[in-house]
């Protein structure tokens, strides 16, 4: 088969793979129908985040099962199924309480010796505590799908952003960050009830989705200026949540500053700033709480396919552009000169 691998900064290629096929009982075999690239893979693609030359990549993907090993009663061949960007067990004392990405016997797809999402098929350890099942008829509804794919990571990650900041009905909210996760966070704000979103972005076909999403205000500057138009947005006071969805040292000191006091902050965004975006006297003296971290996607699937499936919610939105999978490398180039949001590959 064929798959995205990396060898190095700004190397991506698409290049023959062994087949995935049932290694344990409790595997299954999805081919893929969707898959997409992440902002968190540009900082391999950049060569800021360390990877094997030929190392798999990618983590996002929904596909139909092709085979199950025999322990498998969840999912079986011929069903559509969503894999979130981590796969896990289902049955450890994490899983039960909705932690998956805790795991001991969970992983990330694209980790060395596992598969990648962004290739033709994938071998699925602990299907059944992983894989979540889809309507068939989906397959055949390019929006619907590309909505369900946004579940596998950037919709969840968005919503545990905004479940980890107190979003509440009536709240005013501020999301930092205008890539596919911020965005997302907009869109997850609003499903909670928030009662006004400030968005920060200054990229405006990315806003104008925000504000399709929920946002009732946009922020376009950035550091000090950004603080000071929040706070003038809210009186003074700040935002009772704040999504933080870039995680870098400036937006997580931004996140803290706008933040009401007694509010909370739910970070998000891959850390590659360090933690001095972090001032412990500043949250200690305001009442500022900060939670979050990887999503557990697994978790938040369920509640959330059920608003896709409703039409409630389009997080699909935030592709906006497909491409094949010969097509992959030049998405990279896409997203990392910022002339695409976020990119779909299509099978």
């Amino acid at each position: 088969m064929r798959a995205t691998v990396i060898h190095g900064p700004n190397d991506i290629r698409i290049e023959e793979v062994p087949d995935p096929r049932i290694e344990r009982p409790t595997d299954a075999v999805v081919r893929v129908v969707n898959a997409c690239i992440c902002g968190s893979d540009l900082w391999a693609y950049r060569g800021v985040a360390a990877r094997q030359p030929g190392q798999r990549i990618g983590h996002e993907f929904l596909g139909v099962v092709e085979e199950v090993g025999r322990e498998v009663t969840g999912v079986r061949a011929g069903d559509l199924v969503v894999a979130p960007f981590v796969w896990s067990d289902g049955i450890c004392a994490f899983c039960r309480e909705g932690l998956q990405t805790s795991c001991p016997h969970g992983g990330f797809w694209g980790e060395v010796g596992s598969d990648g999402g962004q290739g033709e098929a994938v071998r699925v350890p602990w299907a059944d505590g992983t894989l979540v099942k889809l309507p068939s008829e989906a397959v055949g509804d390019e929006k619907l799908l590309a909505s369900l794919l946004a579940l596998s990571d950037v919709m969840s990650t968005g919503h545990h952003a905004a479940v980890s900041a107190g979003v509440r009905p009536g709240a005013t909210v501020a999301v930092v960050g205008d890539g596919a996760v911020g965005l997302c966070g907009v869109l997850a704000a609003h499903r909670l009830g928030a009662g006004r979103i400030i968005a920060l972005g200054r990229h405006q076909a990315r806003t104008d989705i925000a504000r399709a999403f929920g946002a009732t205000d946009v922020v376009a500057e950035r550091g000090e200026a950004a603080i000071e138009a929040v706070r003038e947005l809210t009186g003074g006071q700040g935002a009772h949540a704040v999504l933080e969805a870039v995680g870098t040292e400036e937006s997580m000191r931004t996140a803290i500053s706008i933040t009401r006091d007694g509010g909370g902050v739910g970070y998000v965004g891959v850390p590659h700033g360090g933690s001095a975006g972090v001032d412990i006297g500043q949250m200690f003296n305001r009442n500022v709480s900060v939670g979050g971290g990887v999503a557990p996607a697994r978790a938040y699937i369920p509640e959330l396919l059920a608003d896709v499936l409703a039409g409630t919610i389009n997080p699909g939105l935030v592709f906006d552009r497909t491409v094949d999978l010969d097509g992959v490398p030049d998405g990279y180039r896409a997203m990392d000169d910022r002339s695409a949001l976020k990119v779909r590959i299509a099978f």
